[in-house]
């Protein structure tokens, strides 16, 4: 007898729910334009976004998306999701987890968690079911994205759009946000 409360079948359900209400939701997550916090510290960070994703994905993990983000202290911090076991493996046979830590230094040192709470998983889960579709890294994709694009890049985050799969990249430039997306499947920007 399963002496845990939640059972996987449970969590997968939960996951699935979730993952359906995350994909219909603008991928770009949270509107930046709001957060000027964000956007005064910004400038502050000695990293990239791609610095920070090809820095996790160093080790066989799977970055499957990233942003800057204030903290709980009120400090700039870079997180990083990851498939720790890559994008082949399945949300349930995986280990999702996020890095995170100040960029304001040129060695980031990220904290990493583990993630079981069931928001968290099922926002990873959903993320990797989305990045798999691709033969392109985050980091590509991010790079994609950016080309003519002036800025720096606040976040990548994986989602549908009118019921395609894409990578949303939002990019920072004289006080305002924009958000371009690159088709995951094809690796090519969406106009």
């Amino acid at each position: 007898m399963n002496k845990n409360p939640i059972s996987r079948t449970s969590i997968t359900a939960l996951a699935s729910l979730a993952l359906l209400s995350c994909l219909t939701m603008s991928p770009a997550g949270a509107a930046h334009d709001d957060d000027a916090a964000l956007l005064k510290a910004l400038p502050a960070s000695k990293l990239s976004l791609v610095d920070g994703i090809e820095q996790v994905s160093k080790n066989g993990e799977a970055a499957i998306s990233a942003k800057f983000e204030m903290d709980d202290g009120g400090k700039l911090s870079l997180s990083v999701y990851t498939a720790q076991k890559g994008l082949a493996v399945d949300a349930e046979n995986n280990v999702l987890k996020e890095y995170g830590g100040s960029p304001e230094t040129a060695l980031w040192a990220p904290g990493a968690e583990v993630f079981k709470d069931i928001p968290h998983v099922a926002r990873a889960s959903s993320q990797l079911a989305l990045m798999s579709l691709s033969r392109r890294s985050l980091a590509q994709l991010v790079t994609t994205a950016q080309k003519g694009a002036k800025g720096t890049v606040l976040s990548a985050t994986p989602g549908l759009v009118r019921g395609r799969a894409v990578l949303a990249v939002s990019v920072v430039h004289a006080g305002h946000v924009t958000t371009s997306h690159v088709d995951l499947v094809s690796g090519r920007a969406v106009k």
